[in-house]
């Protein structure tokens, strides 16, 4: 039993990372895995249609598709929200694509709102 209380001091010390480690060494040495068992829905009831739950997306990519005419505003607009100096959000705008990754979709549905009364093409994905 000694031995036993003496690994759970060493468990003790050691930072979440090591222990991180040793959860997957143990999953990998014994062939099992640390994760909660998930518990299964049960089967709809006879004659009852069978709906696939639909998951809503909570976090969304701001996608620039276009500058539009008005680029020094979607400049600024994406200077405010992003952080970036002018050089690098205009660069950003110039080349289009993801501006901003992983957003809550109430900021992300207000950036999109933001670039397009600034004249931008943006969508939410």
């Amino acid at each position: 039993m000694a031995d036993v209380k003496k690994f759970i001091e060493e468990i003790k010390t050691m930072t979440v990372l090591e222990l991180n480690e040793l959860v997957k060494a143990l999953e990998e040495e014994f062939g099992v895995s640390a994760a909660a068992p998930v518990a299964v829905a049960a089967a709809p009831a006879a004659g009852a249609a069978a709906v696939p739950a639909v998951e809503e997306k909570t976090e969304f990519n701001v996608v620039l598709k276009d500058a539009g005419a008005k680029k020094i505003d979607v400049i600024k607009v994406v200077r405010a929200f992003t952080g970036l100096g002018l050089v690098e959000a205009k660069q950003a705008v110039e080349k289009g694509g993801v501006l901003k990754e992983n957003v809550a979709k109430e900021e992300a549905e207000k950036i999109a709102a933001d670039l397009k009364a600034a004249g931008a093409n943006v969508v939410l994905e």
